[in-house]
């Protein structure tokens, strides 16, 4: 089979954390030794790169990088110059709203545009509504989600022009195994440290009522984020006497050890798309006890099979935790299913095969031909959804009101200076 040339676009920043970054950095060394060629487009965000870029620039990847607080059409044009000097077979744009935009003269020259949906918001909720059902010149070739309720979503507004495909994230599975012993009931978050989704403050509160309830029980939080101050603030202020504990990020290097200690993994997040630090966990045999919620998390977790769904981040969520510290025998169950169900089908090689097979078919589709950057770019109407990603130039109706307003008060304080 010849080599596939693909090109994948996405963000980076000093410190990086969460699923998509974790899904690249494992995705592409993956890809190359199943006989796929990537390179790489980042915008970086606040002056730097971060472990996404510095890791696969380590692994010899092509990784070419852009200042994300550029505008939005200057974004559009930076990716547009990459993609014509180095044309692709196919080109991912990913969850990046510039990517999305050139990905509209990357398909008119013949070369297949893929989405990425990793979660269940309203930004990804906005790319959909902008790139699979906008307008038929904004329409990407094809959209990936990461969880099966993703991908319904999207086929049930019935896509007329992109296909829609399932491909969960994968981990790599650890040769050891927690050992679940009557002696220790040890809880871990890993994740990013923050209020929305996440409900970081709910969860430390949580896990101070466990730890309080429970003799001998501790948890600790990996991670960083946005609101690590005030998870300080909550484990200074209530958590005097108990075992709950912040120890910062963790390197890809020191997951493993770090997990293979721990008896369970707690997520009680609003939303979720297929969470990686839950495969990671699941995958070292650590039980997850997850809040309830629509996407992702059913099609990983069966209730008292391979973990257990709560109800609430209160008296539901301490009632399995203590049943749980309580019963070894039902750690070890639930541990058992938890690790089978990751090796039997999130493992890092059935995604890479998944995205290998997905890529070299979209390739044989390919037909790309040179293409010129366009000497102006116009961009249709913002999504207000997509704002926190979008540096807009202004409309030409939104300069000339300036200007009239600006012409209307140089006019009234002339009139009062006279």
């Amino acid at each position: 089979m010849s080599e596939s040339v693909v090109t994948f676009c996405s963000y980076d920043k000093p410190g990086s954390v969460g699923g998509p970054f974790s899904w690249l950095r494992q995705l592409l060394p993956a890809l190359r030794e199943r006989g796929i060629n990537c390179r790489c487009l980042f915008l970086t965000h606040f002056g730097g790169t971060g472990p996404v870029v510095e890791g696969l620039q380590e692994d010899g990847f092509d990784c070419r990088v852009v200042n994300c607080h550029d505008r939005t059409e200057d974004q559009v044009r930076w990716i547009l110059n990459e993609l014509r000097d180095n044309p692709p077979n196919v080109f991912v744009p990913n969850f990046v709203p510039a990517a999305c935009h050139a990905a509209r003269w990357v398909r008119t020259a013949g070369i297949p545009t893929v989405g990425v949906l990793h979660s269940d918001d309203t930004f990804y909720r906005a790319l959909q509504d902008e790139f699979v059902f906008g307008a038929e010149y904004l329409r990407l070739s094809g959209i990936v989600c990461v969880s099966q309720e993703l991908k319904e979503q999207v086929r049930q507004r019935n896509p007329a022009d992109t296909t829609v495909k399932r491909i969960p994230y994968g981990v790599a599975i650890p040769t050891r195994a927690v050992e679940h012993t009557p002696r220790r009931f040890r809880i871990a978050y890993v994740g990013r440290l923050a209020e929305e989704q996440k409900r970081i403050s709910e969860l430390t509160h949580a896990l101070i009522r466990v730890c309080r309830a429970i003799p001998g029980a501790e948890a600790v939080l990996y991670g960083d984020g946005p609101d690590k101050d005030r998870v300080e603030q909550i484990l200074a202020k209530e958590g005097q006497g108990v075992q709950v504990r912040l120890a910062g990020r963790l390197p890809n290097s020191a997951i493993e050890n770090e997990l293979i200690e721990c008896d369970v993994i707690a997520l009680l997040s609003d939303y979720e798309g297929l969470p990686i630090a839950l495969l990671e966990a699941m995958a070292c045999g650590c039980v997850p006890v997850c809040l309830e919620m629509q996407s992702g998390i059913p099609e990983l977790i069966q209730h008292d099979v391979s973990g257990l769904i709560v109800k609430d981040r209160e008296d539901s969520f301490l009632a399995a935790m203590q049943s749980l510290a309580a019963d070894p025998m039902l750690r070890q169950r639930l541990s058992k299913n938890a690790r089978r169900t990751i090796v039997e089908q999130y493992s890092q090689e059935q995604s890479a095969d998944r995205w290998a097979d997905h890529l070299h078919e979209l390739a044989k589709q390919s037909s790309r031909r040179t293409f010129s950057v366009p000497r102006r770019i116009v961009l249709p109407k913002r999504n207000p959804a997509l704002e926190s990603a979008e540096q807009r130039l202004a409309s030409p109706s939104g300069v000339n009101k300036f200007l009239r307003r600006s012409r209307m008060w140089a006019g009234r304080i002339r009139r009062r200076l006279r």
